[in-house]
C-alpha cells in the first residue's frame, strides 16, 4: 500500500464555527500551500523552519479568500511523518470550501476516512493499536474511556505486547536454529527458561483477556434497565438521574409506551439508562408492544433496577407478590445485577421503612421527585463495575479485534506449553510458536494486509 500523493481535508467538524482547520499532508503539501499563501511579512512558506506558524492570506488569482494562520510541519517530524500544513481559517462554510477547492485544483486530492492516521501508521509514527486508540480518543465521552485511550495511544498496550513478542521471537530463533543442526541432536534453547517464559506469557495474556470485560463496559457504557409496574416513578427516576426532563411524567398509568434512553457519566463510567413501559396486564395494543420491548431491554441490559412504589409495601399481599417477582428475575438472570428500589419514600414513616427493610434487606429507598437517595443509587450502580484495574493504571483491552487476537495467541501458547510438558520435538513446537507470533503481530500491525487496514480506518472521521 503506497500513498505518494498529497491529500487535503477539513480537520475540524464540518459546519460553521469560529475557526476551522484544513490539513494537507504529502510530498507537495508545502509547495501547494506556498502557491496560495501570502505572508504579511513577505516570507516564502517553503523556506520556513518546521513547527512554525505564519500569519497571512489565502489568495486565489489575486482574490483574497481569508486571513489565516498556517502551521508548518516538515517530515519526518510531523503527525503523518510527511510534510504537513495546517491552515487555520475563519469557520465559514463558504471559506472552508473555497480554500479546499483551491488546494484540490493545485494538485491535492480529498483524504479518505482516517487517511492521515493511516499514513502515520505506514510511516511508523504509530503502531496499529496506537492508531486505533486515536479513534477511541476522539469518541471517548467519559473520564474512564479517555484514560484508557490515552494509555493505549502512548503505547502502554503495544509495549507490553511487543516485549512478550520479542522474548518469544528470541526463543523461536533458537529453536529454528536447532532444526538446522537436527543431526547433531543439540539444544540451543534452554527448555527450563522457555517454560518460565511461556508461563509468564500465559499469565499476561490471561490478564489482558480478562480485562476486556471491564474495557468493553467502559468503552460502550453500561445499559441499565429501569423496570416496574406503571406509575411507580420510573420516568421521574430517569429524569432525576439525568438531571433534566427527559421522559414524560404523568399521574396516568401507562404514559410511557416506548423505551426512553439517555446516558450519563458516574465516577468516570458511562451508564445508559433505559426507562421502560410499565409491566402490567393490558388490552391496549400500543402499550402491550411497549411492555414487550421492556422485556427485550431487560435481556439487553447489564444491570436491572426494579422499581416499586413505597406506599404499596403497606399491603402484605403486595409484598408477597413483589418477592415472587424478585425471585423470577433472579432465576431468569442469575448473573445480572439486580437493584431493588422503593420509590416515593417521602410517603413513609421511619418505622415503615424499617419494617420493609426487615422483609427485603437488599432494598434501596429513594424519592426520585425529591431527589432523596439518588446519589446513593448512583454509588451503588458504580459498585457493580470493577474499576480496580483502572485505578491501578493497568492495561485494559477495549478493542474487540485485539481481544480476538489475544484469544488466538493464548490458544497457541497453551499448545506450546502442552508441547513442552510432553517433550514435543522442536519442529512441532516451532509451528505453534510461529502462530502465536503471528497473532501478536496482528495487534501491533507488524503483520497486516490491505483489507484489515481498510476495515479499521473506514471507521475514522475524515481529516484524522
Amino acid at each position: 500500500m503506497t500513498h505518494q500523493d498529497t491529500i487535503v481535508a477539513l480537520a475540524t467538524p464540518s459546519g460553521a464555527g469560529a475557526i476551522a482547520v484544513i490539513r494537507l499532508s504529502g510530498k507537495d503539501a508545502i509547495t501547494i500551500a506556498s502557491g496560495a499563501f501570502k505572508s504579511v511579512s513577505g516570507k516564502i512558506l517553503s523556506n520556513q523552519a518546521t513547527h512554525t506558524i505564519h500569519l497571512g492570506h489565502i489568495v486565489d488569482q489575486g482574490r483574497t479568500i481569508d486571513e489565516v494562520l498556517v502551521s508548518v510541519f516538515k517530515n519526518p517530524n510531523s503527525y503523518t511523518g510527511e510534510d504537513v500544513i495546517e491552515v487555520s481559517c475563519h469557520g465559514s462554510n463558504y471559506i472552508q470550501q473555497e480554500i479546499i477547492q483551491l488546494f484540490l485544483r493545485a494538485g491535492c486530492r480529498m483524504a479518505t476516512a482516517g487517511e492521515f492516521t493511516l499514513r502515520a501508521f505506514l510511516n511508523a509514527k504509530l503502531d496499529l493499536s496506537q492508531a486505533e486508540a486515536v479513534a477511541d480518543l476522539i469518541s471517548s465521552d467519559n473520564e474512564a474511556s479517555h484514560q484508557i485511550a490515552m494509555q493505549q495511544m502512548r503505547g502502554g498496550f503495544s509495549s507490553e505486547i511487543a516485549k512478550l513478542r520479542e522474548e518469544l521471537l528470541n526463543f523461536a530463533s533458537l529453536i529454528e536454529l536447532e532444526l538446522d543442526f537436527a543431526e547433531e541432536d543439540v539444544e540451543f534453547a534452554d527448555r527450563s527458561q522457555f517454560k518460565d517464559l511461556v508461563q509468564r506469557i500465559r499469565f499476561v495474556l490471561k490478564r489482558l483477556i480478562d480485562s476486556f470485560a471491564v474495557g468493553n463496559v467502559i468503552k460502550n457504557g453500561i445499559p441499565v434497565a429501569i423496570v416496574g409496574e406503571p406509575n411507580v416513578g420510573k420516568s421521574t427516576l430517569l429524569n432525576a438521574l439525568l438531571n433534566e426532563e427527559r421522559a414524560i411524567v404523568s399521574e396516568i398509568a401507562g404514559t410511557t409506551r416506548d423505551t426512553v434512553e439517555d446516558e450519563i457519566s458516574i465516577g468516570g463510567i458511562g451508564f445508559r439508562f433505559i426507562d421502560t413501559a410499565g409491566i402490567r396486564e393490558t388490552k391496549d395494543v400500543v402499550e402491550r408492544i411497549g411492555i414487550k420491548k421492556t422485556f427485550e431491554k431487560i435481556d439487553q441490559a447489564q444491570v436491572v433496577v426494579f422499581l416499586a412504589d413505597s406506599f404499596n409495601f403497606n399491603n402484605h399481599q403486595f409484598v408477597d407478590g413483589f418477592k415472587i417477582e424478585i425471585e423470577k428475575i433472579k432465576n431468569k438472570y442469575p448473573l445480572k445485577p439486580l437493584l431493588i428500589v422503593a420509590n416515593k419514600v417521602d410517603k413513609l414513616e421511619d418505622k415503615q421503612v424499617s419494617s420493609i427493610k426487615n422483609d427485603i434487606p437488599e432494598i434501596h429507598f429513594l424519592s426520585a421527585k425529591q431527589g432523596v437517595g439518588v446519589e446513593a443509587l448512583k454509588d451503588k450502580l458504580l459498585s457493580f463495575v470493577n474499576t480496580g484495574a483502572l485505578r491501578n493504571n493497568d492495561t485494559i483491552v477495549t478493542n474487540s479485534r485485539h481481544y480476538d487476537s489475544l484469544l488466538k495467541a493464548f490458544e497457541d501458547i497453551e499448545r506450546v506449553n502442552e508441547g513442552l510438558e510432553s517433550g514435543l520435538s522442536g519442529d512441532l513446537l516451532a509451528i505453534d510458536i510461529r502462530q502465536a507470533l503471528y497473532h501478536f503481530g496482528e495487534i501491533t500491525g507488524e503483520i497486516t494486509n490491505d483489507d484489515l487496514l481498510g476495515n479499521i480506518f473506514a471507521n475514522f472521521c475524515i481529516g484524522k
